[in-house]
């Protein structure tokens, strides 16, 4: 054989040279791989992080709830009966849930675990009844809640509730709050941004520390123990409630309190009652006044009507002080509630009917504040007005308005409920969106600064010792916090239950959030604030190019794979063909 014939050594270890050298680069470059990715995973066991690029922050766990999780000492399970086949609205309430849980379950560490459980699971129709009746008696309620689906209403019976289990104690958190008369998928959305606040809440009345002490006053006509039944219990729950009598109190057992009520006073407050009061808030105690400033006898008004006048519990000067003024005039509301009157004779019976009564208007119109944020229609009755006045250093926030059909009657002002029979006029109610309940915080000054403290020659300094910020919560009305009673049993209904509507008005949740945004000093009720934008879609735009964005989203991917396998092709053949 000539040598032209036979390759040379060099042409015959060329290729295996160049197959060995790719091969031990393929592997180096797998091995660095594998070795970046077991050093990322063991770096990713040690420090924990996670990325939340929404722009509203939804995913992310306030600072409070954090510590809260991390400082459970117990475990805590969280029991949520909202599994099953929803439509669409309805599971991103569930997908909500279902993530708020996760993002906490990451938090707490492995004390906290969570179940979501179908309550219509059951295989026939009478255990499933059953099933029903076992959440009856915990308290958990179905809700039918309509949404609109593909131009359809869907209507769906669930259960929105949690329970929250530690302890051997358990509390129902109801997961659809929000407001009800807003559109359905706005009460989703009011619904999905309280997820935290509601659940965290709840696992932290479970894991309390040292309860506070709260004080009721009592001995100037406030409400019994039987008409505030419901606000004493509902408080009693997480806080250690008292009767107060100030003028049997001395001030420094008050200051043992850190929040005091006045609920609805009848009679006047003494001066060195007044004083003990002054002295308490301006050295960091916490208010809330619920107090009327006009003085209304229902009996008379069915009589055939009364002068309503102004109330005498002496309390003006002291709110003044501390920055705000209830009128001497009652609002009426074409935004109202209703009340029983007799329309006729049904045989020998009279037939009583429900009528309107513009003197129990109906808020719906709140700040966005974490008190009132997402807050459901509260009652009220014989409100008030209210301004403020200068108080340095003091930040009032109004919380609660009436409607723009609001109308302003100054004292004397005539009440009478024949006149619930008669068509209001409208063009009366002119005035609109008058704030009937203020929250005030900041340092308060002394209404006996630079005097003598009543009864004595004690002189009081400009600023007293211990001075501490403080907060007040006024509401022009003292039936915000009266219950009504059962007449059979003797027994108070739930706070803001209203007999004759059948409805639960929020004035027991306003009033929990007020006291917790007092006394929390961990700022878990910030998380109220938390705000989700709902971005809803354009429904006739929906409708008309329904077809073309179909097509879009199922032709796209399948034209898109079909070229990355195009250009995967063509590079492998063109980085092949020199071999």
């Amino acid at each position: 054989m000539s040598s032209e014939q036979q390759p040379s050594a060099t042409s015959q270890q060329l290729p295996a040279n160049s197959a060995s050298a790719r091969k031990r680069r393929d592997l180096t470059r797998f091995g660095a791989v594998l070795l970046g990715l077991l050093l990322l995973n063991f770096l990713g066991g040690l420090y924990f992080f996670r990325l939340d690029l929404t722009e509203e922050k939804r995913y992310t766990m306030s600072t409070a709830t954090q510590t809260l999780l991390s400082g459970l000492k117990q475990p805590v399970t969280v029991t949520v009966y909202l599994d099953g086949d929803f439509p669409p609205a309805f599971r991103r309430l569930q997908q909500s849930v279902r993530e708020t849980l996760n993002e906490m379950q990451v938090h707490s560490g492995s004390n906290l675990h969570y179940v979501f459980v179908d309550p219509s699971a059951a295989g026939t129709e009478k255990a499933r009844n059953e099933y029903y009746q076992t959440l009856f008696k915990k308290g958990l309620s179905p809700t039918n809640l309509g949404a609109n689906e593909n131009g359809k209403r869907v209507e769906k019976i669930i259960f929105p509730w949690a329970v929250v289990s530690a302890g051997g104690k358990e509390q129902n958190v109801l997961l659809l709050r929000g407001n009800q008369a807003a559109p359905s998928d706005v009460r989703l959305n009011q619904s999905i941004e309280g997820l935290e606040y509601e659940l965290a809440s709840a696992i932290r009345k479970l894991n309390p520390g040292q309860r506070k002490r709260i004080g009721v006053v009592e001995g100037h006509g406030e409400l019994t123990n039987v008409e505030a039944g419901d606000l004493i219990g509902s408080l009693t729950q997480y806080y250690d409630v008292f009767r107060v009598n100030l003028a049997q109190s001395r001030l420094e057992a008050l200051q043992t309190l850190s929040a005091i009520i006045v609920a609805k006073p009848a009679g006047a407050y003494t001066e060195p009652e007044k004083f003990k009061l002054d002295q308490f808030i301006t050295r960091g105690g916490n208010a809330l006044f619920f107090v009327d400033a006009m003085r209304v006898n229902l009996d008379s008004a069915s009589r055939g009507g009364m002068l309503a006048f102004p109330q005498s519990h002496n309390l003006d000067d002291l709110l003044f002080k501390y920055g705000v003024r209830i009128n001497p005039d009652l609002l009426l509301d074409l935004n109202s509630g209703v009340i029983p009157l007799v329309t006729g004779m049904t045989g020998n019976k009279p037939k009583v009917e429900p009528m309107p009564w513009q003197f129990y208007p109906l808020i719906n119109k709140f700040s966005p504040h974490p008190i009132t944020r997402n807050l459901d229609a509260v009652y009220t009755k014989f409100v008030s007005s209210m301004d403020t006045v200068k108080a340095t250093g003091i930040r009032k926030t109004p919380l609660l308005f009436t409607s723009r059909y609001t109308r302003v009657l100054p004292s004397p002002v005539p009440v009478n409920l024949n006149d619930a029979r008669l068509e209001p006029n409208p063009k009366l109610y002119t005035s609109q969106f008058k704030p009937v309940g203020y929250l005030l915080e900041g340092q308060f000054g002394s209404l006996y600064a630079n005097r003598a403290e009543p009864g004595t020659t004690n002189f009081q300094p400009a600023v007293p010792a211990g001075a501490k910020p403080a907060k007040i919560l006024v509401v022009s009305d003292g039936d915000f916090v009266r219950n009504e009673v059962d007449p059979k049993t003797g027994r108070p209904f739930r706070l803001g239950f209203d007999r004759l509507a059948s409805t639960e008005f929020a004035n027991r949740e306003l009033l929990l959030n007020a006291v917790d945004y007092m006394l929390d000093e961990s700022g878990l009720i910030a998380v109220r604030g938390k705000q989700i934008t709902l971005r809803p879609l354009d429904k006739l735009r929906v409708v008309e190019e329904r077809r073309r964005w179909q097509l879009l989203n199922l032709g796209a991917p399948l034209l898109l794979l079909a070229l990355f396998g195009a250009v995967r092709a063509w590079r492998r053949k063109r980085r092949y063909a020199r071999f």
